[in-house]
């Protein structure tokens, strides 16, 4: 048991020496400081720089966040405290159902259904109230883009966090409650300041869960974004991560010289990445823990 433990843990360091391995032709040529700040990604030139890609990912992942875990809170919160029994159990199934859908098909509703909305009625919108705002301004008026990805994205991401959440706030002690009750707290402030103080450390991992599964999505943003290697500047730009770019070029284009380690130190750099948010998140998770014991 120890040691399969223990090979679990490794698995990590293994795949990442593997990929760096393998990424040793580019990076003898090019730092990884210079790969990770620049903007030139010209395989034919030789130049590959992952700061659009990085940037496409981050933006388009934080922005699903900022869309999902509000109404994921909310929903948690309602489910677990103030829906009728029958009520619980009829919608619980189909939030699970909802987390086994292939991201593929989420893809499709967003390119049938999510773009067409952005395209037809949302970019236009924008541009006659928002474009003095440079994060809104409509100059691809196609609906792939950013904003087109964090719709997607907190779509597939919110039957994990509403899950987890709920299920944390369930488990918190009856008595708890009730002891805020008599004491004349309100029932919206016994759920504020006693039954989500307990279970802060469980809705953080829950979001840190939703996070990991946005962050690392391929197919789904892939068809949704518009898949241009530049910096969007506006929630309706095109992007490009680096989840779609692996799996866009691999196995393609591998006579360009250096394509094949460029993917792959595209591949370490998106495994650093998450391991670097993740180690942030046990931080911050043990953080809650102390402070709500």
């Amino acid at each position: 048991m120890g040691g399969l433990t223990l090979a679990s843990a490794l698995l990590v360091i293994v795949i990442g020496l593997a990929l760096y391995a393998r990424s040793r032709p580019l990076l003898d040529l090019h730092p990884l400081g210079e790969l990770l700040t620049s903007s030139n990604w010209h395989p034919l030139r030789g130049e590959f720089g992952f700061l659009p890609f990085i940037v496409g990912t981050l933006v388009i992942t934080l922005l699903s966040m900022l869309l999902a875990v509000p109404p994921c809170l909310l929903t948690a919160i309602y489910l677990a405290e103030y829906a009728p029994a029958r009520l619980r159990q009829g919608v619980k199934p189909v939030i699970d159902v909802l987390a086994g859908i292939p991201s593929v098909v989420y893809g499709v509703w967003g390119t049938l259904a999510v773009v067409p909305l952005i395209r037809d009625h949302i970019t236009p919108w924008a541009g006659r109230h928002l474009s003095f705002l440079p994060f809104f301004r409509t100059d691809n008026p196609s609906g792939y883009g950013v904003l087109a990805g964090g719709v997607v994205l907190a779509v597939m991401v919110f039957p994990i966090i509403i899950s987890v959440t709920e299920e944390v706030i369930s488990a918190v002690p009856f008595g708890m409650r009730e002891a805020a009750l008599s004491l004349g707290a309100t029932r919206w402030q016994m759920i504020k300041t006693v039954v989500l103080r307990k279970a802060r450390p469980g809705v953080i991992a829950a979001i840190v869960l939703g996070f990991s599964r946005a962050f690392g999505e391929t197919m789904a943003v892939m068809m949704v974004t518009g898949n241009v290697a530049r910096i969007p500047r506006s929630i309706f730009d095109p992007a490009y991560t680096l989840p779609s770019l692996i799996a866009n070029n691999y196995g393609e284009m591998m006579s360009i010289p250096l394509y094949d380690a460029a993917l792959l130190a595209a591949a370490l750099v998106l495994l650093l990445v998450v391991l670097g948010f993740t180690i942030i998140a046990r931080i911050v998770l043990a953080r809650a823990i102390k402070s709500a014991a």
